[in-house]
């Protein structure tokens, strides 16, 4: 039997629920005002930081590769990604973003202000304790 949870990590359990909740939504929001749907938005913003591999998309998106291609495709009918051979591997293709792809992944963003105005109530001390203990859950290496 699984032991029951004390109140205290019921609490903070939703109130983590309640951020991820708000954060989604407002992203939601901020895709729309680009033009794209959440999913297209969250694909171009990983790109931005790196060219990859459709399959690696999926990995790191966990879903399904045929929802990446399908998001690529729209994607790039935009002219905000575009496919290109790996220098690695030219087997591979890569999925990157063009000038105007890491322009809008850039404004997507910036217009993300759920978390940086809350935030902004933190000294800098709070935040950076709220970062140590975040990585520390998700089992990742300070920096």
């Amino acid at each position: 039997m699984t032991p029951r949870a004390d109140p205290l990590t019921v609490e903070v359990v939703d109130l983590i629920g309640t951020v991820v909740a708000r954060y989604y939504e407002e992203y939601e929001q901020a895709a729309a005002e680009h033009s794209l749907t959440g999913a297209q938005a969250r694909v171009l913003s990983l790109l931005s930081l790196e060219p990859l591999p459709m399959r690696k998309v999926a990995q790191r998106l966990k879903c399904e590769p045929s929802n990446i291609t399908g998001i690529v495709d729209r994607l790039e009918s935009r002219g905000l990604v575009e496919r290109r051979p790996d220098p690695a591997d030219r087997r591979v293709k890569l999925a990157a973003p063009t000038d105007e792809g890491t322009r809008t992944a850039a404004a997507l963003r910036t217009s993300l202000d759920f978390a940086r105005e809350p935030l902004g109530r933190l000294t800098v001390a709070e935040r950076t304790l709220l970062k140590e203990l975040l990585q520390r859950m998700l089992g990742v290496a300070p920096e």
